[in-house]
């Protein structure tokens, strides 16, 4: 199309392709489905809260928080993935655009999308609870950003990178309950991994809406820059490696 701009596998889009009432209902799909992911995750935190008076997480707490959290992306990805591929994630929706698997206006939408559901689910757990806090990402005493940069990176790049295996790549072939089930499970295991030393967002929607419900953003960058520069290193090299350059980008950027 001649009023279509694509930088080599980078696409930019159109009004006409990416803002048609389908595009509107894939990013409907996306609000819904990170509500769900963030109120059901976030709502295990400020429960645990509750339940030990703001004690620091244990053990068991950490294991109960990141299940809740790996079974709301597996619900939020499950529902949403033949609408719009169950983003669920900006810096999985980035690392999308960076392979050349969706276009620049349509990921702008499901950004918005994505954002108004993390923070319509914070506000809607502020309403149920009576005021109680929303839990903010921060960093643990020892922790400082540069650590938490890495951690960021390092766990979005699985999570993307199993978003590309399970969902993107079109030589998958039919892995049905397979890939939600995947993401779910490598985000669960991240927050095993990172949750005690700085959150383990993996997700600059999931750390936005607390942010926005608290307005608390100390150190908050922390939890944009890591995931997208994990998202967009994933998107990159499980494209550039892993993916045959035979097939074209999809019509209107989705997968």
């Amino acid at each position: 199309m001649p009023n279509r701009i694509i930088i080599d596998r980078i696409v930019i889009g159109n009004v006409q392709d990416d803002f048609h009432p389908g595009a509107f209902k894939a990013a409907l799909a996306e609000f819904v489905s990170t509500l769900i992911f963030v109120f059901a995750g976030q709502g295990s935190t400020m429960a645990y809260n509750k339940l030990t008076s703001n004690a620091p997480i244990s053990p068991a707490g950490l294991v109960a928080v990141a299940l809740a959290h790996g079974f709301g992306l597996f619900v939020g990805v499950a529902t949403s993935a033949t609408i719009s591929g169950g983003h669920c994630n900006p810096a999985v929706t980035f690392g999308a655009f960076i392979g050349g698997n969706l276009s620049l206006l349509r990921g702008i939408l499901y950004w918005i999308a994505q954002l108004l559901g993390s923070t319509v689910a914070c506000l809607l757990l502020k309403f149920t609870t009576h005021g109680m806090n929303v839990a903010v990402f921060a960093l643990s005493p020892g922790v400082n950003v540069w650590n938490a940069f890495v951690f960021e990176i390092v766990m979005t790049f699985a999570l993307v990178y199993t978003v590309y295996a399970t969902a993107i790549d079109p030589k998958k072939g039919d892995v049905g309950i397979l890939a939600p089930l995947a993401i779910g499970l490598v985000l669960g295991a991240n927050i095993l991994a990172g949750g005690a030393f700085e959150g383990a967002a993996a997700n600059p929607a999931v750390a936005f809406g607390p942010a926005l419900a608290s307005w608390n953003w100390y150190n908050h960058w922390v939890y944009w820059a890591g995931p997208l520069v994990g998202g967009g290193i994933a998107g990159v090299v499980y494209e550039l490696i892993f993916i045959s350059h035979t097939h074209e980008p999809l019509p209107g950027g989705e997968y």
